[in-house]
């Protein structure tokens, strides 16, 4: 089954990391590449988004720290905050991941769902960068698309096991955006920022508990909220497999969220981007794997 919603991918997704490092930078053309290989998409539906414009990224994030970035004269420390380097083609790779995010929103608007093969860098502040996120996609993209009036009023639902705790902060006060990060409660970071609202998970949760409380909450969030569109960060570190996300969810759990939320968004006729956020599985082919298998829920509820 295949469908003609547009994926966002660029080829400056993936640059060389140090060895060892943690960071599954390969994972995403490897999903770009099972995706077509399961027949679930045709290239043609694969688009590159090119780069971010300035007047985007200074939306969201101070004229201070783009200019730091832009330069490459962020200090060691703001560098190792980051976890990931800072040189020409990481900076690149961020403004492509987040064109890629508003471009699957802008998609989303038109086609019900779409999908970044990146995204969800929910960990950077307006003023610094921390947990390998640089520029924060889904703010930017937000800001954007109310800037021009093409929504009103946003729900950010983020699934990713780690707290979005850069969105947090950033929206805080900001009626047209909620915030609802529902995260590991031992998990990074740290020092939790206040969502609209926060799901804290104990370690060790398992499907049937995680899948109750999002079967109670979101249909409940979005009668309140009334959102004209969504953002779903769909980090598959939930995993039981995941060596950073201290859950204990099967890929068929983690698959029952995703279907979760695209019934959801499908029923109220809410346009929905979808963003890649973290995993870290020990073997690649099961954060691959999950990441495939939102795509694969997306066309089973959309169509």
């Amino acid at each position: 089954m295949k469908t003609s919603t547009a994926l966002f991918f660029s080829d400056q997704y993936l640059y060389q990391l140090p060895a060892h490092h943690r960071f599954p930078i390969d994972k995403y053309i490897l999903v770009r590449d099972q995706l077509l290989y399961q027949g679930l998409i045709v290239t043609g539906q694969v688009h590159d988004p090119g780069l971010i414009d300035e007047a985007a990224i200074l939306l969201v994030h101070t004229p201070s720290y783009w200019q730091q970035i832009k330069t490459l004269t962020l200090d060691a420390r703001a560098v190792r905050r980051i976890g990931l380097p800072l040189m020409p083609v990481s900076v690149n790779r961020a403004r492509s991941s987040v064109a890629g995010t508003l471009q699957a929103a802008l998609s989303a608007i038109e086609m019900r769902v779409s999908m970044s093969l990146a995204g969800g860098t929910h960990h950077a502040y307006a003023d610094h960068g921390e947990g390998f996120s640089l520029l924060n996609d889904i703010a930017i993209a937000s800001m954007r698309l109310l800037e021009e009036k093409k929504v009103t009023r946003i729900l950010i639902v983020d699934l990713d096991v780690h707290q979005g705790n850069g969105n947090a902060h950033f929206f805080a006060g900001k009626p047209e955006v909620f915030t609802f990060s529902m995260h590991g409660k031992d998990n990074y970071p740290l020092n939790k920022e206040h969502s609209d609202l926060d799901i804290a998970l104990p370690t060790g949760t398992e499907d049937a508990e995680y899948l109750r409380l999002l079967s109670d909450t979101l249909p409940k969030l979005i009668g309140q909220h009334q959102p004209d569109f969504i953002f779903y960060q769909s980090g598959v570190d939930v995993l039981a497999t995941d060596k950073l996300g201290k859950l204990s969810l099967t890929k068929q759990g983690c698959q029952e969220r995703d279907r979760i939320v695209f019934r959801e968004s499908h029923r109220h006729h809410i346009p929905v981007a979808i963003t890649m956020g973290g995993g870290y599985s020990a073997r690649m082919a099961d954060i691959v794997d999950a990441h495939c298998n939102t795509y694969q829920a997306a066309l089973e509820i959309f169509g």
